[in-house]
């Protein structure tokens, strides 16, 4: 019977600390990187094993794996807290580099410019977000705030505080924004009902409603690209 080889025992190239040096970061899988993250495996497997272990139970999804709680981690033999919070760390580092990044595009012309500005915001929540985003005549955000938060299922957002708080800042137009914690952006009835309200109150009050977005697991579904804000 083969004893499992320690990772100082493999080949250099197959040593993920030394490859990232010798042949770059990109050049290491997912579980490669988080073995460098973790250090060490376990009795059973090496670091490497381990942390395809716990990538395979998330199906290799590395949204899936940002949600994962402490517990959740530290349930995989070899995982004790200091590890599980270094993951966490990590990921969390990761999501803030996508918020500073998205922050780039100076206009909202569309519905990609809308979900990048979004996704910050409400990426990884459990629970549905609603968001609004600000605009003036020349399509530049004013503004991007959550103006309530629900269940899994549903949020209620309130029409009056909304426009109340678009006259106030001057905007001329909004862009709807809610996460479906499901990972499914396909709106719902009760998603295209509220979006009709909108619509309808935002022309008493001159406030154009340009679009919805609804963002799961970082895709995104726009009523402006479907044609569905022709109420």
């Amino acid at each position: 019977m083969n004893e499992k080889k320690s990772i100082k025992e493999w080949a250099a190239d197959d040593r993920p600390r030394e490859k990232m040096i010798n042949k770059g970061k990109a050049s290491l899988s997912n579980a490669e990187l988080i073995a460098i993250l973790i250090g060490s495996g376990n009795s059973e497997l090496s670091a490497v094993e381990l942390s395809r272990s716990i990538l395979d139970s998330v199906n290799n999804n590395l949204i899936e794996l940002s949600n994962l709680t402490l517990d959740d981690l530290m349930g995989h033999k070899g995982i004790g807290e200091a590890k599980a919070v270094t993951i966490m760390a990590a990921l969390e580092l990761g999501k803030r580099r996508r918020a500073a990044e998205s922050i780039l595009p100076e206009e909202v012309k569309d519905s990609k410019a809308a979900f990048e500005r979004f996704l910050p915001y409400i990426d990884d929540l459990r629970q549905e977000h609603f968001l609004v985003m600000y605009l003036n005549q020349s399509n530049h955000a004013l503004k991007v705030e959550c103006v309530s938060n629900g269940g899994t299922t549903h949020v209620i957002a309130d029409p009056r505080i909304i426009f109340k708080n678009a006259l106030t800042l001057g905007a001329t137009q909004i862009v709807l924004g809610h996460n479906h914690p499901s990972g499914n952006p396909r709106p719902s009835e009760e998603d295209r009902l509220l979006t009709k309200k909108f619509v309808a109150a935002g022309k008493l009050l001159d406030i154009y409603v340009k679009d919805h977005v609804i963002i799961g697991n970082e895709r995104y579904y726009s009523f402006l690209d479907y044609g569905e804000m022709t109420f």
